[in-house]
């Protein structure tokens, strides 16, 4: 769950469905997905030392793919760096996580519809920001969009039809 209080519902369960679409939150010993590091594993976590500041690690991927991605929402070291002025962030903490996504959301314009209930509308919105979102131009492995309004609506998640 994300760590901003009074969050909206249908906000808070999008956050937590990101988390789960990136393979973040199942992590063991990741404080729900929050110390993951990109390429871990449930058998092989590879995590942050703690939220002093994003981890700046390049992890070799393979097939020529690298990537800074850390956190609950894998954000990328040059987001986390544009953004922590801007956001007024001192550290890389769940809160700071959590204020750094939702600002992406706003930014691709998906906060309108994970308001309204308009989750695949969302989800098209931001899949230019995550890797494993139905529709991402990333050339990753995605999820399906059935899995996640299912995952979406066990967080609390609202649809409407």
């Amino acid at each position: 769950m994300a760590r901003l209080t009074r969050l909206p519902a249908n906000l808070n369960a999008f956050l937590d469905m990101i988390g789960y679409s990136e393979g973040t939150i199942h992590i063991p010993g990741s404080d729900d997905g929050y110390l993951t590091i990109v390429g871990s594993t449930r058998k092989n976590p590879i995590l942050m030392s703690g939220y002093k500041d994003h981890p700046r690690r390049v992890i070799d991927l393979g097939h020529g793919l690298k990537s800074t991605a850390a956190g609950k929402y894998q954000i990328l070291q040059r987001n986390y760096d544009a953004y922590k002025e801007h956001l007024g962030l001192s550290d890389f903490s769940p809160q700071s996580q959590d204020k750094i996504a939702i600002h992406l959301l706003y930014e691709c314009k998906a906060i309108r519809p994970i308001l309204a209930g308009q989750f695949a509308k969302a989800v098209h919105a931001c899949r230019s920001r995550w890797a494993s979102l139905p529709g991402s131009p990333h050339g990753q492995h995605t999820n399906e969009i059935d899995g996640l309004i299912a995952v979406y609506r066990s967080c609390g998640g609202e649809v409407v039809a």
